[in-house]
């Protein structure tokens, strides 16, 4: 996939409008987790050095096109250093800026336009720039105005990290290290069907766990307690490891888990095999002997693709134990050059960071959606507007 990329462009005294995903959590006002702005800054540091005048648009949250200020951007351009434009249709500032400005456009989902990608819309939102850049990978997947409406109506081009992103993803889908080892893990097996057949058609091994994994482990008759769990996907579940296994395949379940009889972060620990499972008993982390095998496997595969947690690793130590084992082992392998890692996903990127990791993956997606998306071979609307013809 070839993309227009911003290299060798003439951009200074240029008007951009520049589609970056800032849907970053905050608490109290308060930033908690930067990955995504900083994953940003190497695109618009470049266009701020080669002076263009810069319009970041972006969204957080779901304000359902209504102006709720719980959604304000207010404190991420508190935290860039920034001036933040009150409203992302407004082009007075335009006039007053100098080569190598940056400000931030208040949210875009503030306008029921924005998803809804109305032309309209994004006309009024193209209006006075001279080019647009998409490099919000994460919500590339949406046929948003942001993402495909102003693209449609300005030259247009990915950022550094958009192109980064579909780089080191295309290179795993087309001519991965093998053997290949897919974790997947999440709540649903009904939202992970295409991405499970795509990676049991890619990968040599795939591990299923998290509660999807337990879904897995009721269809084959599996002990589930009072756990999360998809009874009416069992057909579904049952045909994924048919499909894998006409394509050679290996699929593994979890085979034990830690449970507890409260769902809850201080809930006492114990490991069961999944005949030992009470009624009453709650899955909330992969057993030892699971995680033991998943280390194993870990080690013995060239490339890993991860996605998904398979527990609550935001509730350490006591049920972070099978997620931050996996982060480790991954880490561990890449740092030893044995290993190409890539791994995506909210919640798989913040058990990184909790291990202090991260920088040893060799690819960290900021994608979630357009991650398993890209993955499964579906379209991406953002992305594919910016392909060479």
């Amino acid at each position: 996939m070839k993309l227009r990329t911003i290299d060798n462009l003439d951009l200074r005294g240029r008007y951009v409008l520049l589609r970056d995903d800032f849907n970053v959590q905050i608490v109290d006002g308060k930033i908690t987790d930067a990955f995504r702005i900083e994953q940003s800054m190497p695109t618009i540091n470049k266009l701020r050095a080669a002076g263009a005048r810069v319009a970041i648009v972006a969204h957080r949250g779901r304000p359902k096109g209504v102006r709720n200020m719980e959604y304000s951007l207010r404190p991420i351009a508190e935290y860039m250093g920034i001036k933040l434009i009150d409203d992302c249709l407004d082009k007075d500032f335009l006039a007053n800026m100098q080569d190598g400005d940056v400000v931030l456009l208040e949210n875009v989902r503030f306008y029921a336009g924005e998803e809804q990608n109305d032309v309209g819309f994004a006309a009024e939102l193209a209006r006075g720039y001279d080019l647009f850049i998409n490099d919000a990978f994460a919500v590339s997947h949406r046929a948003h105005a942001s993402t495909v409406g102003v693209a449609e109506i300005l030259p247009s081009y990915a950022g550094e990290l958009l192109a980064a992103e579909i780089e080191h993803l295309s290179v795993v889908m087309d001519n991965p290290q093998r053997p290949l080892l897919s974790i997947v893990a999440g709540s649903k097996v009904s939202t992970k069907i295409g991405v499970l057949k795509a990676l049991a058609k890619l990968s040599d091994t795939l591990i299923i766990g998290g509660a999807l994994g337990t879904t897995f482990n009721y269809a084959m008759g599996g002990r589930v307690g009072n756990s999360l769990y998809e009874a009416d996907q069992k057909d579904t579940a049952l045909e994924i490891l048919d499909f894998a296994k006409q394509n050679n395949c290996r699929v593994l379940l979890p085979l034990d888990k830690g449970v507890a009889k409260e769902f809850a972060r201080d809930a006492v620990r114990s490991n069961k095999d999944f005949t030992e499972i009470a009624d009453d008993d709650v899955i909330i982390d992969a057993g030892i002997q699971t995680t033991e095998r998943d280390v194993a496997e870990i080690r013995t595969a060239r490339t890993v693709i991860w996605n998904g947690t398979v527990g609550m690793a935001e509730w350490a130590p006591t049920w972070s134990y099978g997620s931050f084992a996996i982060a480790n082992a991954i880490a561990e392998q890449t740092r030893a050059g044995k290993l190409d890692s890539i791994v995506g996903g909210g919640d798989t990127v913040a058990a990184l960071e909790a291990c202090g990791v991260k920088d040893d993956i060799t690819y960290v997606s900021t994608g979630g959606g357009a991650f398993l998306e890209f993955i499964e071979g579906r379209t991406l609307p953002g992305v594919a507007i910016l392909e060479n013809n």
